[in-house]
């Protein structure tokens, strides 16, 4: 998964494409990169960011957190800042880091090595960023890069180049008075090259500075270099290595023997895959494209395909169906893992990793400390050889990252309610509920054919009220299969209760609401509202606007909220700025926003805001409509600014895409109190008159006609007052 990207820690905040430097916003917007950058693909909290970013932190410190997360996402690319959990992550596979090139570079004790790793370093770390978690990562950072120093100085020690590194030790040491390890440094290269009074005095000098500044005595490295100096110990004069006998950086396991000599298994062939579903149905073309392109070994990068959407949808049915269809392509194994995305903790790739090397047959003693050492590992043992991994319910894309491997002769299935933007290289199949007649074969599958044979319209109606989504028709099919009494007809009666739907939609442990609430509880305090609120209108879909007005929010602030709810399945986005809620996921929002209530409907005020937003806009349209008319000027006040439409073009424009949202939300009104459906008859007053003032009668008679009488009375009222 190659990138353009190169990230820069060492030194001044960098990141370029290419050889262009990308423009990062502001400077606690770059600080919250630098967070992110060196959390390595880990996700940190919202609260992290903020403890991280203030000393003190602001009232809006959660909103600016989003702010700056979209500031960033447009600036490094809409896929790579990742909303995990209740924070952000930011992957770094296959990115230019030079933090992570340091530290590998650093793994040995060449002096070319270290010189190349120390090359890196453009000045002061992150200089000139706020906030105490930079504070405290430009002190680790300069520790570093005085560590590596120190190395490399040791290391050209240990090869006779004392004569080299006096005077830049003897640097050092002015730059950092009272270092210990420095001054014993200084002190043996001295002593080596015949200057033994010198070294003698480096020892008697931080002697000094260590008990006037600390009030304490030498350390014992110290100590030891100034007795060894004071005897002549033959170890501080002992000859360099042999030219080429650079020191190597040995481990615990190699590839094909572990400790003690143990032996590994000979290539284990692992076949992990859960059982195919017996009855799986439909989704015919995206097997048939899964097959093809996962049998295709021809390119030069690993496949990976991320399946995402809501919970029941059907995307571990899916993959685990197309994984079985692909075996024969994958001769040297099958490895599965679910990830447990939506529990608390979710798996750790650690653990995962280890799982996955013990399956290739590494003994369990062999297996590394460390994620990073597993997975190097890992990409080992897989190179070269045709396995396929299927990576069940992910939580997000830092989850991921380790457990990808490196050779294109291996692929990866992903599953997960996430849309894991911040996978780059990843094929991404944003699956939707089948289409109709694969839900109803589904049925029929589970059920039996005669049963929906005999009642066509009733199986129609049914799986409509389902959503049309896999797991709400199994869980009513099952359900009419253990009652052999019941019609179709009368399940999908009880169906269309709305207040009945979620609960009737359940089959021993197996529920919809129950796989929803695994997504709700991922939510942090403002998503879950946004998720509530934006439930309530009875409204097809919404815009970005609709929604800000509904969450008394700017559009700017609303739309990280709202995208992020759409990053992890909760919402749809049909275009870009439009937004709308599977049926069931909207009786679930909205019976969560009755329980935040204690059973009372929340929906009066969040109906009038959006009223109130529609009112206020249709009036500018209006009166881009028809400049000279009073008739604006005579409805009531509204409590929204509304969109500023600059012509009569635009006007029609939103009316065009806002007319089936106004509809609903105007009939939805009949049922609150009477500012509410005051102002709903004003709407449908100055909407109506609009749209027969624009040649569009029939549009006015379909909203006219299905809105309650009282509501229409009040509108005839309005609309003569104001003519």
């Amino acid at each position: 998964m190659a990138s353009d990207l190169w990230f820069g820690v060492m030194g001044p905040l960098r990141v370029c494409r290419g050889d262009t430097e990308l423009e990062l916003g502001t400077r606690l917007q770059r600080s919250m990169l630098a967070m992110l950058l060196l959390a390595r693909g880990r996700a940190v909290s919202t609260e992290q960011l903020i403890d991280g970013l203030w000393d003190d932190p602001p009232a809006q410190a959660t909103r600016s957190v989003r702010t700056y997360a979209s500031g960033l996402r447009k600036g490094l690319g809409v896929e790579r800042v990742v909303f995990s959990g209740d924070g952000y992550a930011l992957p770094l596979a296959g990115d230019y880091f030079d933090l992570a090139v340091f530290e590998a570079t650093m793994a040995t004790a060449d002096p070319v090595r270290l010189r190349q790793a120390l090359e890196l370093w453009r000045g002061t770390p992150l200089a000139g960023l706020p906030g105490p978690a930079v504070a405290a990562q430009r002190t680790r950072l300069a520790e570093r890069h005085l560590g590596a120093q120190e190395m490399l100085a040791e290391s050209e020690l240990a090869r006779g180049g004392h004569a080299q590194v006096v005077e830049q030790l003897s640097d050092l040491v002015a730059q950092h008075p009272l270092r210990e390890r420095l001054h014993a440094l200084l002190m043996r290269a001295l002593y080596r090259s015949g200057r033994q009074a010198d070294a003698l005095a480096v020892y008697h000098d931080v002697r000094t500075a260590l008990a006037t500044e600390l009030g304490i005595d030498p350390g014992r490295d110290l100590k030891q270099a100034y007795q060894g100096i004071l005897a002549n110990v033959p170890a501080l004069t002992c000859e360099p290595a042999a030219s080429g006998e650079d020191r190597a950086i040995t481990t615990d396991t190699a590839v094909g023997t572990g400790l003690a000599g143990e032996t590994w298994l000979a290539r284990p062939v692992p076949a992990q895959l859960p059982a195919d579903i017996a009855d799986f149905t439909g989704r015919g073309d995206l097997v048939d494209q899964l097959t093809a392109a996962f049998t295709d070994l021809t390119g030069r990068a690993v496949r990976i395909c991320a399946i995402a959407g809501i919970g029941g949808i059907g995307k571990t049915a899916l993959a685990v169906h197309v994984a079985h269809a692909l075996r024969d392509h994958y001769p040297d194994g099958q490895m599965y893992a679910d990830l447990h995305g939506l529990d608390e903790p979710p798996a750790d790739p650690a653990r995962i990793l280890a799982e996955f090397l013990e399956a290739l047959g590494v003994p369990d003693r062999a297996i590394p400390a460390g994620c990073e050492a597993r997975a190097a590992l890992y990409r080992s043992l897989l190179a070269g050889r045709r396995i396929l991994i299927l990576l069940d319910n992910a939580r997000d894309a830092a989850q991921i990252a380790s457990l990808l491997p490196g050779t294109p002769t291996c692929a990866v299935l992903i599953t997960s309610r996430n849309q894991l933007s911040g996978l780059a290289g990843v094929w991404r199949i944003a699956l939707d509920v089948p289409e109709q007649d694969e839900v109803l074969a589904l049925l029929a599958g589970v059920l039996g054919q005669s049963r929906v044979r005999n009642e066509p319209a009733a199986a129609q109606e049914l799986v409509a009220a389902c959503g049309f989504l896999p797991l709400a028709v199994r869980c009513a099919a099952a359900r009419l299969a253990t009652r052999p009494t019941w019609t179709i007809a009368h399940l999908a009666a009880r169906l269309a209760d709305e207040r009945r739907t979620l609960a009737e939609l359940r089959a021993d442990r197996l529920t919809v609401e129950a796989g929803f609430q695994l997504s709700y509880r991922q939510l942090d305090h403002d998503q879950a509202r946004a998720f509530r609120l934006l439930a309530i209108p009875d409204t097809p879909d919404m815009d970005l606007h609709a929604a800000a007005a509904i969450l008394e929010l700017s559009p700017a602030h609303a739309e990280p909220l709202v995208e992020s709810l759409v990053d992890l399945s909760l919402l749809g986005s049909p275009a870009a700025g439009r937004y709308r809620y599977h049926g069931l996921l909207r009786l679930f929002a909205r019976t969560r926003a009755r329980d935040e209530h204690s059973g009372h409907d929340p929906g009066e005020p969040v109906l009038a805001r959006l009223l109130d937003f529609y009112l206020a806009t249709s009036r500018t349209g209006y009166r881009c409509i028809r400049p000279s008319s009073p008739a604006p000027d005579r409805l009531g006040p509204v409590r929204h600014p509304g969109l500023a439409l600059p012509d009569a073009t635009a006007a029609r424009s939103w009316w065009a895409a806002e007319l089936p949202g106004i509809t609903k939300a105007v009939q939805q009104a009949g049922q609150y109190g009477p500012e509410v459906r005051r102002t709903a008859a004003e709407l449908l007053a100055i909407v109506s008159s609009s749209l027969f003032g624009i040649g569009a009668p029939a549009a006015s008679r379909n909203i006219l006609n299905p809105t309650q009488h009282r509501t229409r009375m009040t509108c005839n009222i309005t609309m003569h007052s104001s003519r």
